[in-house]
């Protein structure tokens, strides 16, 4: 025990120091999560990043049994399969995620790198080959392993990002996680499982001193998709090495708030006809601040409780029989139920308009993806205008608006585009949205509606966003064309 004591308080040291140096360096530098969506929590600018931390926490007791000749070091480095697992698997990882905190990752190149990740893990061994069954015999999965154990990696390394939507949230879903993982590891005295969750254990808390609401740093998608792999890739050893019949029910058990937070985000899009990799203000979280009205630490702290009644019945699993597992399940899944009635996911009353919504919603689709294509294909800033001007009226808007802005040597030179319609007399909802090279702002989209609404519909903030996001990309582009051949191309201004 001194072992994994001494293992997670290096962790514990190193992560808040990292945490501490990332935060103060992202501040200095400008790497912060801006709040500039309804779907943000916080209102003000916070710096990401915090990954940073967790990462080196983890892997610096780690690396210490590397230059130290002991038995517990030799034990580690014989685990050759877990070392090039935790140490490639994870480096691939944290590199994924620190170019998407950086510079953005959109969802091929993300799942192109996971799906890389967990073919290499599986050759290395970390194979899932039979699924649970507390009822009877377990079911051999042959050559279907290979598509399971891919989907596992991939989905809970997604679980754990599409979680982190609220102050010390996702850091405190995984620290649950890896205390299943320890104990169960404890029990059938696996040294080097254990060493492993002491030191991801450590990590995690000394990030949650910075994080914890009122958050001074966010773990960004480096923190979160390397907390879903490691628990990914232990969670298949812990339960490769288990003896009971519901062996790969208590991994699924132990992470099965992330779990059930993400299949009800893939039923919610899928059935209103959203993108499947699109953000919303629909999870779980969310819906525990709006409907039973808790402030964000109030939402967070229900949630640990969640988290820690998955972990009991997880860990209840472990040592249950066929009929104690029953049990175990039908009252989870019960408490399951009465939670997403409470937060109306159950709610039929809202079935009516689902179909609506979904036509709508495709519609929506289909017109963000012809503007898109329009503004990418245009020559200049007159062509962008011309792609975007049917928003207006597909969003029955009153006013549209494109400015596009930039400031050189002590000047501002601009450019503006407005169209007007009759749509309604009431106050004015506006929404503007920052066209932007980077963090260099060009300009601005700028949309109002009169027709009595208070708030904008999330599907039409994000629309709106794909479409200043392809504004932005393009008027760079066009810029940058015109520095190179003045005479070639237009430049957007005037």
């Amino acid at each position: 025990m001194i072992t994994y004591l001494v293992a997670f308080l290096v962790a514990l040291m190193v992560g808040l120091v990292l945490t501490l140096v990332v935060r103060n360096r992202a501040l200095a530098w400008g790497w912060v999560d801006q709040a500039n969506s309804s779907r943000k929590v916080h209102v003000r600018p916070i710096p990401r990043l915090g990954g940073i931390g967790i990462v080196g926490g983890f892997f610096a007791p780690l690396c210490a049994l590397f230059l130290v000749d002991s038995g517990v070091g030799n034990h580690f480095r014989a685990q050759t399969e877990l070392v090039w697992g935790l140490f490639g698997g994870g480096l691939t990882v944290v590199g994924l995620g620190l170019y998407d905190d950086l510079r953005g990752a959109g969802a091929k190149l993300k799942f192109s790198v996971q799906l890389l990740v967990a073919l290499g893990l599986y050759a290395l061994g970390f194979r899932i080959e039979a699924i649970a069954n507390p009822f009877g015999p377990e079911v051999p999965l042959g050559v279907l392993s290979l598509p399971f154990t891919v989907v596992w990696m991939v989905g809970v390394v997604n679980a754990l990002n599409l979680i982190d939507g609220l102050d010390g949230l996702a850091g405190g879903v995984a620290f649950f996680g890896v205390g299943t993982n320890f104990i169960i590891a404890l029990s059938r005295g696996d040294m080097v499982l254990c060493l492993v969750m002491a030191a991801l254990a450590g990590a995690i808390l000394g990030f949650l001193v910075f994080n914890f609401n009122p958050a001074s740093i966010f773990m960004g998608d480096t923190g979160s998709m390397f907390l879903g792999f490691v628990l990914a890739a232990v969670s298949i050893k812990t339960s490769a090495k288990s003896g009971t019949a519901v062996a790969m029910l208590v991994p699924v058990m132990a992470l099965g708030l992330p779990i059930v937070d993400t299949l009800l985000a893939m039923v919610r899009r899928t059935v209103l006809g959203r993108p499947m990799f699109s953000a919303d203000k629909e999870h779980i979280h969310h819906r525990m601040m709006s409907r039973l009205v808790l402030s964000h630490r109030g939402a967070v702290l229900v949630l640990y409780g969640l988290c820690a009644l998955f972990t009991l019945t997880a860990l209840g699993l472990h040592w249950a029989n066929t009929a104690q597992s029953a049990m175990l399940l039908t009252g989870m899944a019960v408490v399951v139920a009465v939670l997403m009635r409470k937060l109306g996911y159950l709610d039929l009353r809202r079935a009516g308009g689902v179909s609506e919504a979904r036509r709508k919603n495709i519609r929506l689709r289909s017109l963000v993806k012809d503007v898109t294509e329009a503004v990418r294909a245009a020559r200049e800033s007159q062509d962008i205008w011309e792609a975007v001007r049917p928003l207006a009226e597909a969003l029955d808007a009153a006013h549209l608006e494109l400015r596009f802005e930039l400031r050189r040597e002590g000047t501002r030179e601009g450019r503006a585009f407005e169209t007007q319609r009759p749509a309604g007399s009431a106050l004015p909802l506006e929404v503007r949205l920052e066209v932007k090279d980077g963090d260099e702002g060009l300009g601005w989209l700028r949309i109002l509606w009169s027709d009595g609404r208070s708030e904008i519909n999330r599907d039409e903030e994000l629309a709106l966003e794909l479409v200043a996001d392809a504004v932005g990309d393009q008027a760079t582009r066009l810029m940058a064309q015109a520095e190179a051949d003045p005479k070639r191309v237009v430049a957007m201004r005037r």
